[in-house]
């Protein structure tokens, strides 16, 4: 039998890796594409102005990835470590995507990025600009396999368990690829690392403009932050439609638990804009309900039907009594491969299989599961609530509060009125924060909503982990803690230390090679220190 402590810290201590490491995740890909369109725009202008943003914010960038890659490598080790089973039972499907992202995308990105940062003086205008459009593709090409990985676990699609293996195999790649929870993952949750992006040059340009400081570079910034976030954030919330189209159609009771939804409305749904969520009584308090607006935004129809949570855990119950009979046709097999009529049996539910494995919470023997023991593996295929309702709420709520600030930040950067402005520079500032939080509850929101399974209606999550001792588990949650803590002050410190700094200390490069547009060196007068503003000691108190 499984030891829950060890499980839920097993939770926990992937849980605070994973929300670490995500926190640079999306400035990565935000910033990215902002310094891509920086250099772009110097290299068909030739005006300085606009090199010194590319290497400022290129600066910033470079701290952010090269944390995101010390945290993200931590995160593969666990898989082998602390969810064994996990890796053993899915591992054919879920580590491929893992393993093209590192060789096609991370490669390409950890690569092109060193030239980016050591090219200046050996590459043209016009290839180091090649060289940082490729970073950007590289960064969003990572996330691109991750979430095919990611979405996979959502909606298991292309594999099939072999009864001989005791595996899941992959049958159909291209399926695991265009994943249509995949796909919506992904459009939606680089578009949240671009509004981040946008808010971060944003905040620090209103803190020049504020200050009185590199007013040229943090005016443009500003302008060039405003059309890509404004641009960015209307995608957000467009394609978060789509990822809420998707769980209605495979992760019914993940939407059921956003809605706090507990019995099927006549269609169209209303939609809960506030309540407060009692699981125990599976009623919500002080409702305020907006009608039709949830069934036309899940279905896009007047007609389509969302099902309850109540109603969901009785489909539940029902796929745990084939699941019974998809273990006992699997352990018939294990004892005679050639029993060809316990393989039919099995091929007839194995797809119930996962939900059979809910039983062993509560017996080995799972085909002797009282009726008990069912309704209550049946119930445990509901997660928790009111975490979920109001963890969407305000995601949801920063989503479009992101709408409206970036329209007048748009309407200010056409009519140049932003140093008129100090209330908004000051909104600006205080507002850097808001983009992670918002990402940290949908990352929230689509993990904690699939609970109980690691992969959904496939593997319980108690059963992928691992069988360690509980004080393996407190050593290492407590080294990934202080480590983390340490990585964290040492983030801020470096970032603080070159924004205060300002792009002012940044060293005139020129490019050089052929190409450039007259703007090379000979090789003696050209600067050979790696552009790099950043002081390790520096002050950042």
């Amino acid at each position: 039998m499984f030891d829950p402590t060890v499980v839920e810290l097993s939770r926990l201590q992937f849980a605070l890796t994973a929300m670490y490491h995500f926190l640079f995740v999306p400035l990565t890909l935000g910033l990215s594409f902002l310094i891509a369109i920086m250099e772009s725009v110097y290299v068909m202008t030739g005006r300085e102005v606009w090199r010194k943003m590319t290497l400022f914010w290129g600066t910033l960038f470079g701290i952010n990835f090269a944390m995101g890659v010390a945290t993200g490598i931590v995160m593969e080790f666990q898989f082998g470590m602390n969810w064994a089973y996990y890796s053993h039972y899915v591992g054919d499907i879920f580590g491929a995507p893992l393993a093209i992202e590192g060789l096609m995308a991370f490669f390409l990105e950890a690569t092109f990025i060193g030239l980016f940062f050591f090219g200046w003086n050996r590459l043209s205008r016009v290839q180091h600009l090649v060289v940082t459009w490729l970073v950007a593709l590289g960064a969003n090409f990572s996330a691109l396999w991750i979430l095919v990985a990611n979405g996979w676990m959502q909606n298991p699609v292309g594999a099939v368990f072999n009864p001989d293996t005791m595996r899941m195999e992959i049958t159909d790649f291209v399926a695991v690829l265009f994943n249509p929870v995949a796909q919506a993952k992904f459009v939606h949750t680089v578009s949240a690392g671009y509004v981040t992006g946008a808010m971060f040059v944003m905040s620090i340009s209103a803190w020049y403009l504020l200050r009185g400081r590199h007013a040229e570079l943090a005016r443009r910034s500003m302008a060039v932050a405003a059309s890509f976030g404004l641009a960015a954030s209307l995608s957000v919330v467009v394609l978060g439609d789509e990822s809420g189209y998707a769980a209605t159609e495979h992760q019914k009771m993940k939407l059921a638990a956003i809605e706090a939804m507990w019995h099927t409305e006549p269609a169209p749904a209303d939609f809960t804009a506030f309540g407060l969520p009692d699981q125990r009584s599976q009623h919500n308090r002080f409702e305020v309900k907006i009608p039709w607006l949830m069934g036309l935004i899940a279905t896009r129809s007047l007609n389509g039907e969302i099902p309850g949570i109540l109603e969901l855990v009785e489909r539940a119950e029902h796929r745990i009594r084939g699941g019974q009979l998809a273990y006992a046709a699997l352990q018939r097999v294990k004892a005679d491969p050639g029993d060809a009529q316990a393989r039919a049996v099995f091929e007839r539910h194995w797809a119930d299989l996962g939900h059979g494995l809910l039983l062993k919470r509560y017996r080995e023997d799972i085909g002797n599961a009282t009726e008990e023991e069912i309704a209550q593996a049946a119930l445990d295929t509901v997660p928790r609530v009111a975490p979920l309702f109001w963890t969407f709420r305000v995601m949801a709520g920063l989503g479009f509060y992101f709408i409206a600030f970036f329209a007048f930040a748009f309407w200010l950067a056409s009519t140049r009125g932003f140093e008129g402005r100090r209330w908004f520079l000051k909104l600006a500032l205080w507002s850097l924060p808001l983009p992670w939080i918002a990402i940290e509850c949908g990352w929230f929101v689509a993990e904690y909503g699939r609970q109980p399974w690691a992969v959904e209606g496939v593997l319980p999550t108690f059963y992928a982990a691992s069988h360690l001792a509980l004080r393996d588990i407190l050593i290492t949650l407590t080294g990934f803690v202080a480590l983390y803590t340490v990585l964290a002050v040492i983030d801020v410190r470096l970032m603080l230390a070159t924004v205060r700094k300002g792009p002012k200390d940044i060293p005139m490069l020129r490019f050089g090679g052929s190409g450039d547009g007259g703007g090379g060196q000979p090789a003696h007068e050209r600067p050979t220190a790696p552009v790099m503003p950043v002081e390790s000691g520096g002050d950042a108190g």
